[in-house]
């Protein structure tokens, strides 16, 4: 029905833009250096990225592709087959909220809690199964490693500051051999955030970026292949 219809059209402009914004740090990193690199990750973070370096842009991100993979993507998807489109609606509306007025102004500052905290309540579930996904399409990437993937995301996914994004994001780290996280700026304030895959390497560029997207798409892939199926299920 109508319904599947809009969650498709909600899962493809979010894949799209996604991948279209991150992609465009990866190539504005390479072609106008860290000015066009910052310029370019500045639409997808919330943090300053005057404060990074190149490696710093690159790893921005790979890790807002992460988290967006599960709260774009997999959690519509999430919410939809399990309430169906009030379900969709209001995970939309709750996520829209918390990104405008999350902890961001003093005026809002309770309301926002609130979203936040929803926010937080309704990615719980979807963010550990994104990571699942990242973890099952590692095996369709060359020179993946599931195995990895899937130790670092246990291991590290609940040292995030948020309890949701660690996962994909340490889901990631693994399935590139990389670091993600780690102290960071915010409002001119150091955070010493924990690093995810603190083994691997964090000097990462374009090449790291490109093998992300890679994944991302897979991924994507997995996760439209779980929908039919459960759809193909409730329908037989």
């Amino acid at each position: 029905g109508w319904g599947l219809e809009l969650l498709l059209v909600v899962l493809l402009l979010a894949q799209r833009s996604l991948f279209d914004h991150v992609r465009a740090v990866g190539r504005a990193l390479k072609r106008d250096g860290l000015t066009g690199g910052r310029a370019a990750v500045a639409q997808i973070v919330g943090r300053d990225p005057e404060q990074l370096n190149e490696h710093g842009v690159a790893r921005a991100a790979v890790e807002s592709l992460a988290e967006n993979f599960a709260d774009g993507v997999v959690a519509p998807a999430f919410w939809y087959l399990l309430l169906g489109l009030p379900g969709l609606f209001v995970y939309k509306t709750v996520n829209t909220m918390d990104s405008m007025i999350g902890h961001r102004t003093e005026q809002h500052v309770a309301f926002g809690m609130v979203a936040a905290r929803l926010d937080d309540a309704l990615n719980y579930i979807p963010a550990r199964i994104a990571g699942a996904f990242i973890v099952a399409a590692v095996m369709f990437v060359p020179k993946g490693l599931s195995s990895q993937a899937l130790s670092v995301m246990l291991r590290d996914g609940g040292k995030h500051r948020s309890p949701n994004a660690g996962w994909p994001e340490a889901a990631i780290a693994g399935a590139l051999s990389i670091s993600l996280s780690g102290p960071r700026r915010y409002d001119g304030k150091v955070v010493d955030e924990p690093w995810l895959g603190e083994e691997f390497t964090a000097l990462i560029g374009p090449p790291e970026i490109h093998r992300a997207l890679y994944l991302f798409i897979v991924a994507c892939l997995v996760n439209a292949a779980v929908i039919t199926a459960i759809i193909i299920f409730l329908i037989a």
